[in-house]
């Protein structure tokens, strides 16, 4: 099959061809239709988290059950499934007998423990694939296994109810998901971005407010909106983040979903006084993918993409900044 992989750490990758996998027990095959291209995929890139290259990149797949191993009960050939960044879990540590299993200590990730979706074909384990609504494409669907899921899951365990106000800040892979979401949730949702070049899009996505980081601090402005109930940071700056704190509403909740890797400079006072909060979320498993899927099938949530071959990989990842919302290889 024709695959994608990443063979030297932080090196270019190449486009080769390897033998199909053939699914074992309890494993599905999955002929790959569209994955979508994500910053996380610079893990395999980079060859961090103990990955062993060479590997296939990619945890945004969507595409169509090919093949089953012995014991697979759930899934059938033709079946239109995804697959996310939750890429296993050992079912008997103590957060997968909670059911906590995206906390699981032995969890896998796909495209880091195991080759992703940058290839024609893809075995993953049965429990970690998602069926995709009949309303989507799996053009559509890709992206929703990762930054859909992700600013998803986030806003539906936030505390925020409807008529609460809600900040995204960040008009991008993420926030413009994050932005739909949080309208078709009934929030009040007040888009955050640098300057005013995404303002009408983010209004037309569903933004009631929108504020330029620009011109000021973006907590202060919040505060001036009544303070938000709920914040959901999909922007890797710390003292960005740090300022949003001012922003939130007495009992509100920053949640970072995107990270620079330093501190967050947060004083104990807004947090003592207020009993303001700020925490953070990780994706989700597969049965949170199916909810984020089956939300946007039903309220009308999309993700704005742009499409490339499989063998544009390279150029596609070194323009992820650049895109318009969601870049996806299509086979």
């Amino acid at each position: 099959m024709r695959a994608v992989q990443a063979t030297t750490p932080n090196g270019a990758f190449t486009v080769t061809d390897v033998p199909t996998p053939v699914p074992g027990p309890g494993q599905v095959r999955v002929r790959v239709h569209a994955c979508g291209v994500c910053g996380g995929d610079t893990i395999a890139r980079a060859g961090l988290l103990g990955v062993r290259l060479p590997r296939i990149p990619g945890h945004e797949i969507a595409g169509v059950v090919d093949a089953v191993g012995d014991g697979v009960s759930a899934w059938n050939p033709g079946d239109r499934v995804g697959v996310g960044w939750h890429g296993g879990h050992c079912f008997t540590c103590d957060a997968c007998r909670a059911g906590d299993f995206v906390n699981c200590v032995d969890r896998r990730i796909v495209g880091v423990h195991s080759d992703g979706g940058y290839a024609e074909y893809t075995v993953v384990p049965q429990h970690v694939l998602a069926r995709v609504p009949d309303a989507l494409t799996l053009e559509q669907a890709a992206p929703l296994m990762c930054a859909g899921i992700t600013t998803f899951n986030a806003l539906r365990h936030g505390g925020a109810r409807p008529g609460d106000t809600v900040a995204i800040q960040g008009i991008g892979g993420l926030g413009h998901l994050g932005i739909q979401y949080a309208h078709r949730m009934g929030f009040r949702t007040v888009a955050v971005n640098r300057g005013t070049a995404k303002e009408r899009i983010a209004r037309e996505l569903g933004a009631h407010e929108y504020v330029d980081s620009t011109r000021g601090s973006v907590g202060e402005a919040l505060a001036r909106l009544g303070g938000a109930v709920f914040v959901l940071s999909t922007v890797g700056d710390s003292r960005a983040q740090g300022d949003l704190v001012q922003g939130l509403a007495p009992n509100g909740r920053l949640v970072v979903v995107a990270s620079e890797h330093t501190p967050i400079p947060v004083g104990p006072d807004p947090l003592v006084f207020g009993r303001r909060s700020v925490g953070g979320w990780y994706s989700g498993h597969a049965k949170d993918s199916e909810d984020a899927m089956d939300f946007a099938a039903l309220t009308g949530v999309r993700p704005i993409v742009q499409t490339y071959p499989l063998e544009a990989a390279e150029t596609v990842y070194q323009s992820m900044g650049k895109a318009r919302f969601r870049s996806v290889l299509t086979l």
